[in-house]
């Protein structure tokens, strides 16, 4: 197979990995309304199946030794999904016609509940994996890894629980969910095959590649719907869910490739990307607020254009192509 081919596959695989993830959200979206989870929560939970494509892509990198790819993934993927979600979820909430202003409001613990623990993720994830005398993942990290995840996500559902309601469980539903999986699982080995194939034909690191392809592409299909979630009137869970998604792919996504070992090569790209990741999302934080969080043009275009001069400086100052 020639590389347009095996880019045909990666783009087939990533679709196919998300629409699996979408069925496994379905049922994940009725527990937030049956336990009366706020937005901020609900955006947690349901971050939980939108991070699955990825975790998934880090299982079948760390079983085929191709480790580089998985972390790339992880990282492009957090990189592009929250300027393009803000961007994405504002513009619907533009063109929805139920808009009181500018400004789309958020819930009040938006900051407090997703921005600030993710914020504590990434300086734990650093402090993991950037240290010379143990840089890179062993199992005890991991294992530190899926701890904080688990504090995150007891902090994230029980603030601003509410009384639930009833819902429906249907048939059609949980066979869904069970085809979903089995698609993941189709789509995310295909998706690490094709990159290697295209690594090999392009001549590029594991780590690039999977930071600007395999990353990018499986950050679009969840970024655009959160498209059709805001205009269900679900605006804070439309906004925050990318930021559980990334505490998911970042904790319990690099668990796989901790437990087989996970030895760092590209030290200058991988700490420029940790910081562009944390600058963006403490930007996002202090845009928004905290007393009445929202968001609206300029906030939105100041945070794409963090992530444009991210790309700048790899480009000019880590990888010298310009």
């Amino acid at each position: 197979m020639n590389t347009w081919m095996w880019v045909g596959v990666l783009l087939i695989a990533v679709w196919a990995s998300h629409w699996g993830a979408e069925h496994l959200a379905t049922p994940l979206k009725k527990l937030r309304r049956r336990w009366g989870l706020s937005g901020v929560a609900g955006g947690a939970l349901v971050g939980v199946a939108t991070a699955s494509p990825e975790i998934a892509i880090n299982i079948t990198s760390a079983i085929r030794g191709v480790s580089d790819i998985g972390l790339g993934a992880v990282l492009g993927n957090n990189l592009v999904s929250l300027p393009l979600t803000l961007a994405v979820g504002y513009m619907s909430y533009r063109t929805s016609g139920n808009t009181s202003g500018r400004e789309l409001p958020l819930e009040r613990q938006t900051v407090s509940v997703q921005v600030l623990p993710y914020l504590a993720v990434l300086a734990l994830v650093g402090l993991l994996m950037l240290p010379p005398s143990w840089r890179g993942l062993q199992a005890v990290d991991g294992w530190i890894l899926l701890g904080a995840y688990g504090l995150y996500m007891a902090q994230a559902l029980f603030r601003g629980r509410a009384e639930g309601e009833q819902v429906q469980w249907q048939r059609k539903e949980i066979l869904l969910a069970l085809a979903g999986l089995l698609v993941l699982a189709l789509g995310a080995y295909f998706s690490v095959r094709a990159t290697e194939q295209i690594i090999s034909a392009l001549g590029i690191s594991k780590l690039v590649g999977g930071l600007f392809i395999t990353g990018t592409i499986s950050a679009l299909p969840e970024t655009f719907s959160t498209w059709s979630v805001m205009r269900t009137e679900q605006r804070t869970a439309a906004v925050t869910t990318v930021l559980g998604d990334q505490v998911t792919t970042l904790t319990v996504g690099l668990l796989p490739l901790a437990l087989i070992g996970l030895s760092l090569q590209d030290v200058h790209l991988f700490w420029v990307s940790l910081v562009a990741l944390a600058t963006m999302a403490g930007a996002f934080g202090a845009l928004i607020g905290v007393r009445q969080p929202s968001v609206n043009g300029w906030k939105v275009s100041a945070v794409a254009g963090l992530y444009a001069a991210y790309i700048a400086v790899v480009l000019v100052w880590v990888l010298g192509v310009v």
